[in-house]
């Protein structure tokens, strides 16, 4: 079977970056922006909203309900290995 992964920790980086940790140990800084435009993630791209970001048992979420599938977080390309 393969892995399917679950973020367990999220931390803000500035910007719209977000380092992750999974549940499998592998941290990774991510940037964000470029799932900002329109829809459910339109209020995101204020800073502050932004930041009220938390896990929610499997992947990141925002108090709109916006999230990014854990497995499409994994697979992104970071921008440091943690």
């Amino acid at each position: 079977m393969d892995y399917m992964p679950v973020v367990v920790h999220a931390e803000y980086c500035g910007d719209y970056n977000i380092e992750i940790e999974f549940d499998n140990g592998i941290k990774k800084t991510i940037d964000f922006s470029a799932w900002l435009d329109g829809g459910i993630f339109e209020p995101l791209k204020d800073k502050e909203y932004f930041k009220k970001f938390f896990v929610d048992g499997f992947t990141i979420s925002w108090p709109n309900g916006a999230d990014i599938d854990p497995d499409t977080l994994y697979k992104e390309k970071p921008l440091k290995a943690a």
